[in-house]
């Protein structure tokens, strides 16, 4: 049985068929990152569990859902250029 795939079609490795590998890899580090702060600066477990959850589930929501499919890291440049320079992209018209 042969497949004949498009020549503009874009295979993308993804972990489980649902996240790319780059966003997992983000996400784990910032998992990693919330995780430690939270561990230094709060003794009550159901506090930290608590943070963890607020900081880390958004990002990993939008990692999965993502905007239109795209990397949650174009996403994040996309963003940082808007901001870097927005009269690019939005002008006022008196």
């Amino acid at each position: 049985m042969k497949f004949i795939f498009p020549q503009n079609y874009n295979f993308k490795n993804k972990f489980l068929g649902v996240i790319d590998y780059s966003t997992l890899i983000l996400n784990i580090i910032w998992d990693l990152f919330v995780f430690s702060l939270s561990s230094l600066i709060f003794q009550n477990n159901s506090i930290k569990i608590s943070i963890f959850i607020i900081l880390c589930l958004p990002l990993l929501l939008f990692s999965i859902i993502g905007f239109n499919h795209e990397n949650i890291i174009s996403v994040f440049i996309y963003f940082y250029k808007y901001f870097k320079n927005p009269k690019i992209y939005l002008y006022k018209k008196y």
